[in-house]
């Protein structure tokens, strides 16, 4: 019977060992269930359909014309990612191989525009016109960001989340991390793809004899404090000692820390290439996994102008950035044109209040977002009451301004991947790791990752054309100056 059936592709889809073997048994259930029909039928209450293909039909005839002026201009009249609704989660909730196919048909056909557009063959448009109108939809469109929670032990579930966008090619331009997230955003930032192929294999994801995990040496308990310089010695077997500078100028990719001050009177930091260009990524990394009460406050170092180390804000310590901003996303929006955020997220205290994007909005899912609000709403209403009391006991004051720093946050994006289980062993969150539950919490990653590829590649697809697009027409325009600066010298 056809239940039977299905739910024996969902037992496959759950032990899948490849994402290849996990889409070809998606591929069946969505056949299974009608999901194709659905992806095949236009309309929805979801989304302007007729809009979207009034578009796709205009943008394909345009094209084949060789009409470029005219494709130019219609593409001018706006790219964004949420056209007519298309963005919506709803679209990518049904199916669980992609959405409906005239979204991506419309999608596809756009990045095939783009692309024709930016083409030698184009030689109607000037160079300049195509620089300027490629800028301008970059900045309309916006972009992409993967941002990494705060995370203790669980880190190793975004190992698994970056391993799966990796093969898939998919890893955005712009990362965020704070502690574990920051850990593994700086080994992304710092090494090339092939590097992170052998530096994220099962095999060396566990360190030393005594095959003590990562977190041992980067986030270690009371009891088991290593030495600074040991720490620093093993940070130095997986991070590279550079800047943010250098590391973007190695891979492309905009590394972003959040690290808290560890005194009052300071505000928290987001360290990255634009706003600390010569700060040292280890320090950031250190800084960003130094729970308070467990892991003393970092000082922070930077590369002078002879290339020399020295403190970089001196006067100050800081400490793990999920206490005052665990994912930034208005700051990334602010410094990169940031407006479409994947997040991995890994709080014990958020993830039982996010629903799976497979899932529609529930009651359950309702009862969730309203349990979150209401907690909010009482701890903020018990901290102002108690806020004179705690004013006349420093250290109380100071733990309740940081819970309410916590509780206050976002902690989602556009697109979640969280991991399968609600319920942890709080006494493993900051504790030793043994080989075996490394790779569960690996494997948990990559799995969780694969049923969103298909609504990553759609969402990003025109974001990436985009960014290749406008990083060669860059570089010329470059080329061009330098010519220009010679010719008139």
């Amino acid at each position: 019977m056809p239940f039977s059936r299905s739910s024996k592709l969902e037992k496959v889809m759950d032990n899948a060992a490849t994402y290849k073997e996990w889409r070809e048994t998606a591929k069946q259930y969505d056949q299974l269930k009608g999901f194709e029909r659905w992806r095949s039928k236009e309309a929805s209450e979801h989304y302007d359909f007729s809009s979207i293909r009034e578009r796709l039909e205009d943008l394909s005839r345009l094209r084949e014309k060789g009409d470029n002026a005219g494709l130019l201009f219609a593409l001018n009249e706006g790219i964004h990612g949420n056209m007519g609704g298309m963005g919506k989660q709803a679209l990518y909730s049904k199916s669980r191989i992609g959405t409906k196919r005239l979204i991506e048909a419309y999608i596809s056909e756009i990045d095939d525009s783009l692309l024709y557009l930016a083409s030698p063959q184009v030689d109607d448009i000037s160079f300049e016109e195509k620089l300027d109108f490629f800028r301008r939809a970059q900045h309309c469109y916006g972009r992409s960001a993967l941002m990494m929670s705060g995370s203790g032990t669980l880190f190793y579930f975004h190992i698994g989340v970056v391993r799966a966008l990796l093969k898939e090619h998919l890893v955005p331009g712009v990362i965020s991390g704070s502690s574990g997230g920051g850990f593994i955003g700086a080994a992304l930032a710092t090494h090339t793809d092939t590097e992170l192929d052998v530096l994220l294999a099962s095999e060396n994801l566990v360190f030393g004899e005594a095959k003590r995990s990562i977190l041992d040496y980067l986030m270690p308990m009371p009891f088991k404090l290593l030495e600074v310089d040991e720490v620093k010695r093993i940070m130095a077997t997986i991070i590279p000692d550079m800047t943010f500078q250098e590391a973007y100028a190695k891979t492309g990719r905009h590394l972003n820390i959040s690290i808290a001050p560890a005194e009052k009177h300071q505000t928290s930091r987001l360290l990255n290439a634009i706003t600390s260009p010569n700060a040292y990524i280890r320090e950031a990394i250190l800084a960003s996994a130094a729970v308070p009460g467990i892991y003393p406050p970092v000082a922070l170092a930077a590369k002078d102008s002879q290339g020399k180390r020295q403190p970089y804000v001196p006067e100050h310590k800081w400490v793990d950035g999920s206490v005052s901003d665990d994912l930034p996303t208005k700051r990334l929006a602010r410094l990169y044109g940031v407006n479409h955020y994947i997040v991995s997220q890994t709080n014990p205290h958020v993830i039982p209040f996010i629903t799976d994007a497979n899932q529609k909005r529930d009651i359950l899912s309702l009862f969730q977002s309203a349990g979150m609000n209401t907690t909010r709403y009482w701890v903020n209403a018990s901290a102002n009451v108690m806020k004179k009391p705690l004013s006349y006991i420093p250290p109380l004051q100071k733990l309740s301004t940081m819970m309410l720093s916590i509780i206050n946050q976002d902690y989602i994006g556009d697109i979640n991947i969280v991991p399968p289980f609600r319920f942890y062993d709080l006494r493993k969150i900051l504790s030793h790791l043994t080989e075996k539950e490394i790779q569960q919490l690996v494997n948990a990653g990559e799995r969780a990752t694969w049923p969103k590829i298909d609504q990553i590649r759609i969402q990003t697809r025109i974001g990436r054309t985009l960014d290749t697009i406008l990083h060669d027409f860059e570089a010329e325009h470059v080329e061009h100056v330098n010519e220009h600066r010679k010719q008139k010298a």
